[in-house]
Protein backbone atom coordinates (compact mmCIF):
# COMPACT_ATOMS: atom_id res chain seq x y z
CA UNK A 1 0.00 0.00 0.00
CA UNK A 2 1.09 3.54 -0.56
CA UNK A 3 1.53 6.36 1.94
CA UNK A 4 -0.98 7.17 4.67
CA UNK A 5 -4.29 8.23 3.12
CA UNK A 6 -3.60 6.36 -0.10
CA UNK A 7 -6.01 3.54 -0.92
CA UNK A 8 -4.31 1.76 -3.81
CA UNK A 9 -2.80 -1.65 -3.17
CA UNK A 10 -1.15 -4.57 -4.92
CA UNK A 11 -3.82 -7.23 -5.49
CA UNK A 12 -1.76 -10.04 -7.04
CA UNK A 13 1.23 -11.02 -9.10
CA UNK A 14 0.08 -10.43 -12.68
CA UNK A 15 3.00 -11.84 -14.65
CA UNK A 16 6.70 -12.56 -14.79
CA UNK A 17 8.29 -11.58 -18.12
CA UNK A 18 11.13 -13.42 -19.84
CA UNK A 19 12.88 -11.87 -22.86
CA UNK A 20 14.29 -14.32 -25.42
CA UNK A 21 15.37 -14.63 -29.05
CA UNK A 22 13.63 -16.72 -31.68
CA UNK A 23 10.26 -18.42 -31.59
CA UNK A 24 11.38 -21.61 -29.82
CA UNK A 25 10.82 -20.46 -26.21
CA UNK A 26 6.99 -20.60 -26.17
CA UNK A 27 6.93 -24.25 -27.27
CA UNK A 28 9.96 -25.25 -25.19
CA UNK A 29 8.99 -23.55 -21.93
CA UNK A 30 5.27 -24.16 -22.43
CA UNK A 31 5.93 -27.83 -23.16
CA UNK A 32 8.20 -28.30 -20.16
CA UNK A 33 5.71 -26.66 -17.79
CA UNK A 34 2.49 -27.82 -19.44
CA UNK A 35 1.43 -24.24 -20.27
CA UNK A 36 -0.26 -23.13 -23.49
CA UNK A 37 -0.04 -19.69 -25.05
CA UNK A 38 -3.53 -18.19 -24.89
CA UNK A 39 -2.77 -14.61 -25.90
CA UNK A 40 -0.39 -12.99 -28.37
CA UNK A 41 0.08 -9.30 -29.18
CA UNK A 42 2.53 -7.49 -31.42
CA UNK A 43 4.06 -4.32 -30.01
CA UNK A 44 6.64 -1.89 -31.38
CA UNK A 45 9.65 -4.15 -31.99
CA UNK A 46 8.40 -7.21 -30.09
CA UNK A 47 5.79 -9.90 -29.78
CA UNK A 48 4.30 -10.68 -26.35
CA UNK A 49 2.94 -14.14 -25.57
CA UNK A 50 1.00 -14.90 -22.40
CA UNK A 51 0.95 -18.39 -20.87
CA UNK A 52 -1.50 -18.71 -17.95
CA UNK A 53 0.08 -20.16 -14.81
CA UNK A 54 -2.61 -20.39 -12.14
CA UNK A 55 -3.95 -16.89 -11.44
CA UNK A 56 -0.90 -15.26 -13.07
CA UNK A 57 0.94 -15.42 -16.37
CA UNK A 58 4.36 -16.21 -17.73
CA UNK A 59 4.96 -13.53 -20.36
CA UNK A 60 7.42 -14.27 -23.16
CA UNK A 61 8.88 -11.26 -25.00
CA UNK A 62 10.50 -11.89 -28.37
CA UNK A 63 12.17 -9.00 -30.21
CA UNK A 64 10.96 -8.57 -33.80
CA UNK A 65 12.84 -5.35 -34.56
CA UNK A 66 14.65 -2.48 -32.88
CA UNK A 67 13.41 -1.44 -29.45
CA UNK A 68 13.70 -2.03 -25.73
CA UNK A 69 13.29 -5.82 -25.88
CA UNK A 70 15.97 -6.18 -28.59
CA UNK A 71 18.37 -3.94 -26.63
CA UNK A 72 17.73 -5.97 -23.49
CA UNK A 73 18.41 -9.31 -25.21
CA UNK A 74 21.49 -7.89 -26.97
CA UNK A 75 22.93 -6.70 -23.64
CA UNK A 76 21.88 -9.53 -21.33
CA UNK A 77 20.84 -12.46 -23.48
CA UNK A 78 17.69 -14.39 -22.64
CA UNK A 79 16.75 -13.50 -19.07
CA UNK A 80 14.12 -12.29 -16.63
CA UNK A 81 12.94 -8.94 -18.00
CA UNK A 82 10.49 -7.68 -15.36
CA UNK A 83 7.93 -8.56 -12.73
CA UNK A 84 4.39 -7.19 -12.98
CA UNK A 85 1.99 -6.69 -10.10
CA UNK A 86 -1.69 -5.91 -10.47
CA UNK A 87 -2.84 -2.83 -8.57
CA UNK A 88 -6.29 -1.73 -7.48
CA UNK A 89 -5.99 1.81 -8.92
CA UNK A 90 -3.12 2.55 -11.27
CA UNK A 91 -3.79 6.30 -11.46
CA UNK A 92 -3.58 6.59 -7.69
CA UNK A 93 -0.54 4.30 -7.54
CA UNK A 94 1.43 6.34 -10.09
CA UNK A 95 0.43 9.63 -8.43
CA UNK A 96 1.40 8.32 -4.97
CA UNK A 97 4.74 6.98 -6.18
CA UNK A 98 5.52 10.30 -7.92
CA UNK A 99 4.68 12.19 -4.72
CA UNK A 100 7.09 9.97 -2.82
CA UNK A 101 9.89 10.72 -5.29
CA UNK A 102 9.94 7.29 -6.93
CA UNK A 103 11.54 7.36 -10.37
CA UNK A 104 9.11 6.10 -13.00
CA UNK A 105 9.62 5.01 -16.60
CA UNK A 106 6.06 6.14 -17.32
CA UNK A 107 4.84 9.49 -15.97
CA UNK A 108 1.24 8.36 -16.54
CA UNK A 109 -0.47 5.02 -17.13
CA UNK A 110 -0.61 3.87 -20.74
CA UNK A 111 -2.35 1.08 -22.67
CA UNK A 112 -0.88 -2.39 -22.17
CA UNK A 113 -1.55 -5.89 -23.44
CA UNK A 114 -4.88 -7.67 -23.00
CA UNK A 115 -6.73 -4.36 -22.54
CA UNK A 116 -4.81 -3.44 -19.39
CA UNK A 117 -3.35 -0.11 -18.33
CA UNK A 118 0.30 -0.18 -17.26
CA UNK A 119 3.14 1.91 -15.85
CA UNK A 120 6.72 0.90 -15.11
CA UNK A 121 8.74 1.78 -12.01
CA UNK A 122 12.32 2.52 -13.06
CA UNK A 123 14.89 -0.12 -12.03
CA UNK A 124 16.87 2.62 -10.23
CA UNK A 125 14.03 2.82 -7.69
CA UNK A 126 13.85 -0.97 -7.16
CA UNK A 127 17.50 -1.92 -6.69
CA UNK A 128 17.83 -2.90 -10.35
CA UNK A 129 14.52 -4.74 -10.85
CA UNK A 130 12.10 -3.42 -13.48
CA UNK A 131 8.59 -3.50 -11.96
CA UNK A 132 5.41 -3.07 -13.96
CA UNK A 133 2.13 -1.92 -12.44
CA UNK A 134 -0.94 -3.38 -14.16
CA UNK A 135 -4.60 -2.47 -13.88
CA UNK A 136 -6.94 -4.99 -15.48
CA UNK A 137 -9.62 -3.77 -17.88
CA UNK A 138 -13.17 -3.20 -16.64
CA UNK A 139 -15.38 -6.30 -16.59
CA UNK A 140 -16.43 -7.27 -20.09
CA UNK A 141 -13.55 -5.42 -21.76
CA UNK A 142 -10.43 -7.07 -23.16
CA UNK A 143 -9.10 -10.48 -22.20
CA UNK A 144 -10.88 -12.41 -24.96
CA UNK A 145 -8.47 -11.21 -27.65
CA UNK A 146 -6.11 -13.85 -29.01
CA UNK A 147 -3.96 -11.79 -31.40
CA UNK A 148 -3.62 -8.00 -31.54
CA UNK A 149 -1.19 -5.56 -33.14
CA UNK A 150 -0.31 -2.53 -31.01
CA UNK A 151 -0.24 0.86 -32.66
CA UNK A 152 2.42 3.29 -31.52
Amino acid sequence: MGKTGSTWRVTRLHHVAFAHEGDRAPQLIGGLLGLACTHEEHGPGFVERMLPAGDSFLQLLEPTGPGTVARFVDQRGPALHHVAVEVSDIDEAVSDLHERGVRMVDDAPRPGGMGTRIAFIHPASCDGLLVELVERPPAGAGGAVVSVTWRS
